[in-house]
């Protein structure tokens, strides 16, 4: 089944031709950023089958795992679109669940980055947390 979706204004669109993979909420300090303050909600797709239309703008930088992201955002109103891991290679692209035209098709599942949070931050006690990404040598060892 395709999953759509696209930006506030309008002039980004996407499909993606997959299911999702899963979906997390992530509180590192870049994420936060993004969100203006609060976790980013991704859902994971296999990148090959995602395909945007419209004007995308990318951002490339070293995230706080180590690893080469691109970020994509509409070059009209801003609006962050995914983030995509260039190296390594592999990794699930990461679509911003906000700008699903269904954001009900994927749950998150797990918090990660969680030693980033702020104290304040509403960290749902029904999910598993990772105090950093889920493959860290720290992913097991929250904080809180």
């Amino acid at each position: 089944m395709a999953h759509q979706g696209g930006c506030l204004c309008g002039q980004v669109r996407y499909v993606a031709d997959s299911e999702p993979l899963g979906a997390r909420m992530c509180w590192c300090r870049d994420c936060q950023r993004i969100a203006s303050g609060s976790a980013t909600v991704n859902a994971l797709f296999d990148e090959q089958t995602v395909r945007f239309t419209g004007g995308i703008s990318t951002f490339d930088m070293i995230a706080d795992s180590g690893n080469k992201v691109e970020r994509g955002f509409c070059s009209k109103c801003g609006s962050q679109m995914y983030s995509r891991t260039v190296e390594p290679k592999g990794q699930p692209m990461r679509l911003r669940a906000g700008t699903l035209d269904d954001p009900e098709i994927v749950t998150p599942s797990a918090l990660i980055w969680v030693d980033s949070a702020p104290s304040w931050a509403p960290l749902d006690p029904a999910l598993p947390w990772h105090a950093q990404g889920p493959h860290s040598p720290l992913s097991s060892r929250a904080k809180r």
